[in-house]
């Protein structure tokens, strides 16, 4: 963890670098700032003119040209790249080692990035090369945001140097509609070149609005069917709120029965149990936390409590893409594996 952390109760961005807390007790305050994003941007076609975009801090972020040279968070990378736009390098979970043979392969946050063509400046929580961001000639910086004026992954004991180099955007990956972010990163996308009326584009918004409906339908029909978001560390399991983050928000308004824990941490995101107490909240469906740094379902049979609880045991437990690649080619699948396990559940809890 940062330096800067300090021993409070952990918030949704000390959960996240830890990936399910393996290394608990510290989290970052985050910094605050007007968030109202806009849509006031320059549009691609301008070629040689100025380029301008409103983030969603509410920064009117400008350059007398669109940049080229982009760096990114990589789960930000990967849904630039699926609308349209190449980035040069990135920060962020993006390669992990094989466990079986040792090689680099690719994250799960790196979606179809080739990870061997972009230069990676960070790997891990913490780690933001900045030379090596500065042999770049970055001409902008772009990544999430999950509390008002945190920019993830960018450390906070460099993030005033960092932000000296190069205009940043960011774009919110919480308290928002999955839908409406979706959108703010296709409006990023259109800014800086791409075209976003493509007829994949068009074709992958139209499978995420199926998915939506299907996810709909489903709900409409399993309504006693209650789903846990959940995230494992060796210590505690982290049951997640509904309320804050975009995919869980937006299952709620698609009517899934989602479990929002009582006693909910600083932040508001989750709920920390010890494992013999992790059947507080009977489930039907445990949507688990997918990250590499987070216990896996493999690990997890060594827990007892684990293995005892009715949807482990009903073989209900699917996995949940934590940080989502917000691209409608991304988030579209994780609409239909819902509504899949939705439509099979069995009532167990």
């Amino acid at each position: 963890m940062p330096s800067t952390a300090r021993a409070t109760s952990l918030t949704r961005r000390g959960l996240l670098a830890a990936g399910g807390a393996l290394g608990l007790g510290a989290a970052l305050a985050a910094c605050g700032s007007d968030t109202k994003g806009g849509g006031d941007s320059t549009k691609a076609g301008d070629k040689g003119g100025p380029w301008k975009f409103t983030d969603d801090r509410g920064t009117a972020v400008q350059a007398k040209s669109v940049p080229k040279n982009i760096v990114a968070f990589t789960g930000t990378a990967a849904a630039l790249k699926d609308f349209g736009i190449e980035v040069k390098g990135v920060f962020g979970p993006t390669t992990v080692k094989d466990p079986k043979t040792g090689a680099e392969t690719a994250d799960v946050q790196a979606g179809d990035l080739d990870v061997k063509k972009v230069e990676i400046i960070g790997n891990v929580w913490g780690e933001f090369k900045i030379e090596e961001y500065l042999k770049l000639q970055p001409e902008l910086l772009i990544t999430d945001m999950w509390e008002k004026g945190d920019l993830w992954y960018v450390p906070a004991e460099q993030k005033d140097k960092i932000l000296k180099i190069a205009p940043s955007v960011a774009l919110w990956a919480a308290d928002k509609s999955m839908p409406a972010v979706l959108q703010r990163h296709a409006d990023l996308a259109a800014s800086l070149g791409a075209d976003v009326q493509t007829a994949r584009i068009k074709a992958d918004k139209a499978r995420f609005e199926a998915a939506a409906e299907r996810v709909r339908k489903a709900a409409q029909g399993k309504k006693d069917i209650k789903v846990l978001i959940g995230s494992g560390s060796p210590d505690l399991f982290y049951v997640s709120t509904p309320a804050r983050p975009t995919d869980t928000l937006y299952f709620k308004e698609l009517g899934v029965n989602v479990i929002t824990p009582a006693k909910l941490d600083q932040g508001g995101w989750f709920e920390g149990l010890s494992w013999e107490n992790v059947g507080k909240y009977q489930a039907d469906i445990i949507m688990l936390d997918n990250r590499t740094s987070a216990l896996q379902p493999e690990a997890l049979k060594a827990k007892p409590t684990w293995a005892a609880l009715p949807a482990v045991k009903a073989g209900q437990v699917i996995p949940r893409v934590t940080e989502p690649i917000y691209s409608y080619a991304k988030c579209a699948p994780l609409l239909e594996d819902l509504a899949k396990a939705l439509e099979n559940a069995k009532k167990v809890s």
